[in-house]
């Protein structure tokens, strides 16, 4: 669907919950999962993925749409009203505003919306829950490329764009995808699981811009920064329910190994409140076929493997280099 950046979408019921509670939030026994009639991939972000087997395991994890219990709604939408009154969103400038509608093509990002429905629910949320930082990061946080390898904007737009922003913020948008696509390789979450010990003692950490592969390096607080942006990036890809049947999902994984490791290191400034459930439950409203059930099997460990291995073919096609290097104090 075709969307106008100036034109805020409104949030689906899962977007509004995670607003207006600050969490990542299971809902099962209140919605009814299914298969989109038709679905399509080549109409998300992941149009570009290749092999059948992979799109085929992509496709039985986006391809579907919650159906909400009345009730439900009803109390999530009277919450989100509230959060939104205590929490006023703050205006972007016209002319970033024009550069956005003009410049930019936001027509693909999840399989329920368009770029700019998961562009808008980043920026809410980090409004009510991230006050401390910039949320115009994260209204532009994919502009300079998805970790697919699909991009909002062509390079050649980067001077008039940054012109428009401020110095920290264009910081973080443009290390925005690098960041995203070091975590799904694995590597920087290794380091700094080893050395979470001594988290202040990052100096720097140098890496490359994905879409043109330009060198960046931002300090050790600025990293924090990102990952905390990161982490509320992922609250917007968690299944909606039936999470003891996700536990797979890649976003999933990614998401539970961040949310430990800023805990861990003492950084999680960002307000996500995240209850895993302890004990496996059976799945609630939503039946799947023998493949899709299939894809539930699937080892974290050998998931979580093969999104590294995607995320290194997607940099490899546009020249993107994955090195990185943290400069300890």
């Amino acid at each position: 669907m075709k969307q106008s950046a100036a034109e805020r979408p409104d949030p689906t019921p899962q977007r509004k919950a995670a607003i207006a509670r600050g969490a990542a939030l299971e809902h099962t026994g209140q919605v009814r999962v299914e298969p989109i009639p038709n679905f399509d991939l080549d109409r998300t972000i992941f149009k570009t993925l290749e092999g059948k087997a992979a799109r085929y395991v992509i496709t039985t994890r986006v391809g579907k749409e919650a159906h909400w219990d009345t009730r439900a709604a009803a109390t999530v939408q009277a919450e989100y009203e509230q959060a939104r009154a205590r929490h006023p969103l703050p205006a972007v400038s016209p002319e970033l505003m024009q550069f956005l509608v003009s410049e930019c093509d936001f027509d693909v990002e999840h399989a329920d919306g368009s770029f700019l429905d998961h562009l808008y629910f980043c920026f809410e949320y980090t409004v009510q829950h991230y006050p401390q930082q910039s949320a115009l990061v994260m209204l532009l946080h994919s502009i300079l490329g998805t970790g697919t390898n699909t991009f909002a904007m062509t390079a050649d737009k980067i001077p008039a764009l940054r012109q428009l922003m401020s110095p920290s913020d264009w910081k973080q948008v443009e290390a925005f995808p690098s960041v995203l696509r070091l975590l799904y390789a694995g590597p920087l979450r290794r380091e700094l699981r080893e050395n979470l010990h001594r988290p202040d003692a990052i100096a720097s950490i140098s890496f490359h811009r994905v879409i043109d592969n330009a060198p960046i390096t931002i300090t050790g607080e600025d990293l924090w920064i990102a990952l905390n942006y990161q982490l509320i990036h992922l609250v917007d890809f968690l299944p909606v329910a039936n999470w003891s049947m996700h536990q797979n999902d890649t976003s999933f994984i990614l998401f539970r190994d961040l949310y430990d490791l800023l805990g861990r290191a003492g950084k999680r400034q960002a307000h996500v409140d995240y209850t895993p459930d302890p004990t496996p439950r059976p799945p609630e409203g939503e039946p799947q076929s023998l493949g899709a059930w299939l894809t539930t099997k699937i080892p974290v460990s050998v998931s979580e493997r093969m999104a590294a291995q995607s995320v290194t073919r997607f940099s490899q096609r546009i020249g993107h280099s994955l090195d990185y290097r943290i400069s300890w104090a």
